[in-house]
């Protein structure tokens, strides 16, 4: 045995490696597959194509379905008129859509980024033009790796040309839910749109469009989409995703169709490689959840092709939940699902009951506080305000106001006036009370604003009427 004490030279230089913090983007041939889920994708992909392109033609009464009149301040949605004033409802519509998007991903994980997600409709219709274009996932890649030739020149201008068609009527379209689009359409080309701003957002849109659609495409999924990142919040053992049973397919290998897998040694995954290729984020579903994961289960529709050759049942790929997996009992209605849809039910049916109780007409009472109360040559206790009066219905108004709240308080000053729609009128107002009925020095008084021609049309308001009192 030795005596002596091991020495390890510390002169050289350790090895050293660089870490690149982020990888360039290699393109993804995404291959075109048919199934049970994309037969799903295409209906709800033509159902909101549809509703986008089409609701802001539709006209009734002579007015948009839809349309955001920014100049005017007020937004005609299914026939009714909002206005800045309404704006709290607009914040409850932005919770609830944040509610609901969190009550889905609980159940069915990120079936919105599959199926609905703009960036996801968008980006499929791209991809469909491409290969419609340039031919299938094969052909693509070898015509990129093909030298420039007039064939790959024609193919590449044919597929960007359309792009740009599809991302020009994406922008004219957003446009129009701003600008009349029958009127937006006939101005544009004809150069008579006077706000520079209509031309500018019709190319941000373009422009915005083409890229997200056709050149980012998963990159937004990755890096740019927030959703992706907190998403795992809303996700427990129970949620429904997308996933691979290694039970069933480890060990993966190839084999002919007629061997059998047992006596192998392996299990029912092929190792072909079509669930990859099939992916738009170009992920490998067989490595476990992983946030790229859309949930657009092209996979599954893959997987279940090749399980239908194979002769093997389907769900290798499937819907599940990780209890599923292995092999224990799953809950659908759980606490949390149970939290957000009530909540979600308690904020849609706040907000329908506050658009179907709304009054198209507002009133706000402005006291003067440069002097507490006055004298009038009768002898009356008068105090002065300021009404302010929001028509907020689609036509032009009279109005009649009157106040209540002490005996014998009147207005000295106009009580009958117009209102135009979307005007706020102001309206100088003396109230007097005889001075024998001011019990306290302050006291509650009621501003009532009622319609002229719709008696369910009226609004109230309170304020203080200040007067002397005698001790």
């Amino acid at each position: 045995m030795s005596d002596q004490i091991p020495i390890k030279n510390l002169d050289s230089k350790p090895e050293t490696r660089t870490i690149e913090l982020y990888a360039s983007r290699k393109k993804i041939y995404v291959k075109e597959i048919q199934g049970f889920f994309q037969r799903i994708r295409n209906v709800s992909l033509w159902a909101l194509m549809g509703m986008y392109f089409l609701l802001c033609w539709i006209n009734v009464n002579g007015q948009p379905l839809i349309h955001f009149d920014l100049p005017a301040r007020k937004f005609h949605i299914f026939g009714t008129t909002f206005w800045p004033q309404d704006f709290v409802l607009l914040s409850w519509l932005l919770i609830i859509c944040a509610f609901g998007l969190f009550f889905i991903t609980t159940l069915f994980g990120r079936v919105w980024c599959g199926y609905t997600c703009p960036q996801t409709v968008w980006t499929f219709i791209f991809m469909w033009i491409e290969e419609r274009v340039e031919g299938s996932r094969n052909q693509r890649m070898k015509l990129d790796k093909a030298p420039t030739d007039p064939n790959k020149i024609t193919k590449k201008i044919i597929k960007h040309a359309l792009w740009l068609l599809v991302a020009f009527a994406t922008g004219m379209t957003f446009v129009g839910y701003f600008y009349p689009v029958r009127e937006l359409f006939v101005d544009f080309f004809t150069f008579n749109i006077t706000e520079g701003y209509a031309y500018f957002w019709v190319f941000f849109f373009t422009i915005a469009t083409y890229a997200n659609a056709g050149w980012l495409r998963e990159q937004v999924c990755l890096y740019m989409c927030p959703y992706a990142r907190f998403q795992s919040v809303m996700f427990d053992r129970d949620t429904m995703v997308v996933s691979y049973n290694p039970n069933r397919g480890e060990p993966r290998g190839s084999r002919k169709k007629t061997a059998d897998p047992k006596n192998a040694g392996l299990g029912d995954c092929v190792d072909c490689g079509m669930c990859v290729q099939v992916c738009p984020t170009g992920i490998d579903i067989r490595d476990g959840l992983q946030y790229e994961c859309i949930g657009c289960a092209l996979c599954i529709d893959a997987c279940d092709q090749i399980m239908d050759k194979m002769n093997y049942p389907k769900g290798l790929i499937s819907y599940t939940n990780e209890n599923k997996l292995i092999g224990e009992k799953s809950h659908i209605v759980r606490p949390k699902s149970i939290g957000y849809g009530l909540a979600l039910i308690a904020m849609i049916g706040s907000v329908i009951y506050s658009v179907g109780t709304r009054i198209p007409v507002a009133i706000d009472v402005i006291r003067d506080r440069g002097a507490l109360y006055q004298y009038t040559g009768m002898g009356q206790v008068e105090n002065s305000y300021t009404l302010k009066i929001m028509n907020m219905s689609d036509d032009g108004q009279f109005f009649d106001v009157t106040v209540e709240g002490i005996e014998g308080i009147k207005l000295s000053t106009t009580t009958h006036f117009f209102v135009e729609s979307g005007e706020v009128y102001s309206l100088p107002a003396s109230v007097e009370v005889p001075p024998e009925n001011i019990k306290e020095s302050t006291q509650e008084i009621r501003f009532h604003v009622q319609s002229e021609s719709e008696a369910d049309v009226h609004s109230l308001s309170e304020s203080r009427f200040l007067g002397p009192v005698e001790y």
